[in-house]
């Protein structure tokens, strides 16, 4: 009998939280008890109307979506419209979804859902800012001696940062957040830019994506062609890295992934680092490690995952 593992998934919807949304509604070792949106990529009318969205595509409107923090802790809010476009999901015909947003909001729907089911059980998988989970912990102590694990995509070490020298765009975001969810002393697992920058949308995957099955792996490669042309004239490589997906198929595959243990704090005070994530990758202070921070992803196994599992919607 196959076990599954239930999971909440808080995202901000960008091309890239969908082909992670996709990868975990197609794999059935996974249980996906519900979406929280988050202002991120873009502001949360569009993350929220995204994420039911995507969901629609991929045949699974019966999965609800609670929107979440429309704004970080303590700043402005920052958005990324040059790399997703202006509805987010730039690169395909949008449309509204027929399915409505759940009642209530995203920070109850995770309290409660963790208080209902049994301690150790759900695992948080957040691909943007960490606004919602922070707002949980603070709101509800309780509940993170109930969480099996948050596993993040988020930060950088030996890649630096994307939206500043030093600093990942969902951490930057909020760093406050970060900070109180790294310090909250759950089991944490983190997908850094070092791994994601390794995982590049090339042409041939894409082409193999688009071959591969119907409406749905179609919707995603016309995605991710929009997608990586930002990224693709930054870095000036070919395609771009493929970000959030990496956090479901660490749950799917974590032998495609390697790293070690690590103390990570998150910079909230320096105007030149703010939102850094500084990592004692070596080990080098008697900090508590509170992290586990990947380094490494076998690409073409993470590829081969993901065109597999989007090939059966």
């Amino acid at each position: 009998m196959l076990m599954t593992r239930k999971i909440i998934i808080d995202t901000d919807p960008g091309q890239d939280d969908a082909a992670a949304i996709m990868l975990a509604v197609a794999s059935p070792e996974l249980e996906v008890l519900g979406l929280t949106t988050v202002a991120g990529n873009v502001p949360l009318q569009l993350t929220s109307r995204n994420a039911r969205l995507i969901l629609e595509i991929a045949h699974r409107p019966d999965i609800p979506v609670y929107a979440g923090a429309d704004a970080p802790l303590a700043r402005p809010l920052v958005t990324a419209e040059n790399v997703h476009g202006k509805s987010g999901l730039d690169g395909v015909e949008l449309f509204e979804p027929a399915a409505p947003l759940a009642q209530g909001h995203a920070i109850d729907f995770i309290i409660d859902t963790l208080r209902r089911q049994a301690p150790g059980t759900v695992t948080l998988c957040p691909l943007g800012p960490l606004t919602n989970i922070a707002m949980a912990l603070r709101q509800a102590p309780d509940v993170a001696d109930r969480i099996e694990e948050i596993v993040l995509m988020g930060g950088g070490f030996f890649e630096g940062g994307n939206i500043t020298p030093a600093a990942e765009f969902n951490v930057f975001v909020d760093p406050e957040a970060a900070a109180e969810v790294f310090a909250a002393g759950v089991p944490l697992t983190m997908m850094p830019l070092d791994v994601t920058h390794k995982a590049l949308t090339s042409g041939d995957r894409i082409a193999r994506l688009r071959r591969s099955g119907g409406r749905p792996a179609a919707v995603m490669a016309d995605m991710l062609e929009f997608f990586e042309r930002y990224d693709e004239q930054k870095y000036g490589t070919e395609g771009g890295p493929l970000h959030d997906p990496t956090v479901i198929a660490y749950l799917l595959r974590p032998d495609l992934f390697s790293g070690r243990q690590c103390n990570v704090e998150i910079e909230t005070k320096s105007d030149l680092t703010l939102g850094m994530t500084v990592i004692d990758w070596w080990h080098v202070t008697d900090r508590k490690r509170n992290a586990m921070v990947m380094r490494d992803i076998d690409a073409d196994g993470f590829f081969d995952l993901l065109i597999e599992r989007l090939a059966r919607l």
